[in-house]
């Protein structure tokens, strides 16, 4: 099928030299019988639902009525694409739960099943037989026109012929003039034809399309799965350092002390040699398992909230680093845990590739946003893009609905600006 819509192909010289005059009244066409079995069907389940409610048999034939435009719609989508290549897209949501009944709940209270359900009444009842008479009328007229000799030859055996019962033709030429009008008429009424098939194509996607309410919902739900990714790394986070913290830990300070112990027995050489390297490097391990559990999660973010871990970040930094933080509450944990991270980022590149002699740290909580400034007076270059340790930083940020900015001139000062809400909208119950 060509790339271009029924639209763009209509204002195109080359229109009735492709496929899609054909496929427009085939999309008209197609509309008769699709549109009488709904009309049909319609009419069935309101006469029969409305007589056995009563009896609450005829319940389940209503709900079934209401939602005739779920199915409807999707066939329409489908039908649209004989026109348009442009895939129309389904506005439904995905049921909150499993099974028949939260697939219904959520189908009634979505305002695009009652879009779908106006579209199946207005299909039923008033599209259809137009589209009918008009696809009926361009095959009648031409067709009749083209069949006159035939008609004059095979019926009235060279005899005079009602056309259209508006013209008698009497005579050959006359029949093939009227043949060669048809002939003409064919292509011209393509174009009226055309047009209305995008006419009718135009209703089908503003009335089937996912609408605002559509929109918000999947970005709803979006930023909600997102916020779900996050709090499953942070809790996996976590358990790993727990584990971490109570298993392996605990495992080399209890090596750590054996050895020591073994050590004060004084054994000959070269035993007490191998015993002291050991404990050493068992010491030198643990430290590192400690510093490796702060990076994970530090204890002091939990215990005492953001303004302590930044400080105490910036205590154990290579670069001097100020810091003057103003929040007077603690934050909500998802907003704690990804701004501390970011200013870790921010502070170890401080570190290893600014090349600063100072750094500083300020921000504060206006009760609504929270804003975060590290500056260093380093030769600049910083960047965000290329797969840096910053972009992952904005990318988390970004789940919170917070931004990351930039400064970072050659030759700097660097000003690194974390803005996020206080409490962002996912988290808002």
């Amino acid at each position: 099928m060509s790339s271009l819509t029924l639209r763009q192909a209509l204002l195109r010289r080359r229109y009735l030299l492709g496929g899609l005059p054909w496929r427009a009244a085939l999309y008209l066409l197609s509309s008769v019988p699709t549109g009488a079995a709904l009309l049909a069907s319609v009419l069935l389940l309101t006469v029969v639902g409305s007589a056995l409610s009563l009896v609450l048999v005829g319940l389940p034939l209503l709900l079934m009525l209401a939602l005739i435009g779920v199915p409807v719609a999707a066939v329409e989508r489908r039908r649209l694409r004989l026109i348009d290549p442009v895939p129309l897209g389904d506005p439904h949501r995905s049921p909150s739960g499993t099974g028949l009944p939260a697939w219904l709940r959520t189908r009634l209270r979505e305002q695009a099943t009652w879009r779908e359900f106006g579209y199946v009444l207005l299909f039923a009842g008033v599209l259809w037989p137009l589209e009918g008479l008009l696809v009926g009328g361009v095959l009648t007229v031409c067709g009749a026109l083209l069949a006159t000799p035939v008609v004059m030859a095979a019926v009235t055996g060279g005899e005079e012929v009602r056309v259209l019962k508006l013209y008698l033709a009497d005579s050959y030429p006359q029949a093939f003039a009227l043949a060669l009008l048809g002939l003409v008429l064919l292509p011209v009424l393509a174009y009226p034809l055309g047009w209305a098939a995008v006419a009718r194509a135009a209703l089908t996607r503003a009335l089937l399309s996912a609408g605002g309410e559509g929109l918000d919902a999947r970005i709803e739900e979006l930023g909600r799965s997102r916020m779900r990714l996050v709090d499953a790394f942070e809790a996996e986070r976590r358990r790993i350092e727990r584990d971490l913290h109570d298993g392996a830990q605990q495992r080399l300070v209890a090596l750590s002390m054996t050895l020591g112990l073994a050590r004060l027995e004084r054994p000959a050489e070269p035993l007490g040699g191998l015993l002291a390297k050991a404990h050493e490097e068992a010491g030198e391990a643990l430290v590192e398992i400690r510093e490796l559990i702060r990076g994970i999660h530090p204890q002091v973010l939990t215990d005492r909230g953001l303004a302590a871990a930044v400080e105490d970040v910036a205590d154990r930094s290579a670069v001097p680093v100020d810091v003057d933080l103003d929040i007077p509450d603690r934050l909500p944990q998802p907003v704690e845990t990804a701004v501390y991270f970011a200013l870790c980022e921010a502070l170890a590149n401080v570190a290893k590739h600014s090349g600063a002699s100072r750094a500083r740290v300020t921000g504060r909580d206006d009760g609504e946003r929270l804003t975060v400034e590290v500056w260093d007076d380093g030769t600049g270059g910083a960047a965000t893009t290329g797969g840096t340790g910053l972009q992952g930083v904005a990318d988390r940020l970004s789940v919170l609905d917070g931004r990351l900015l930039l400064s970072s001139p050659a030759g700097g000062p660097t000003v690194l600006r974390i803005d996020v809400p206080r409490i962002p909208a996912h988290l808002v119950e």
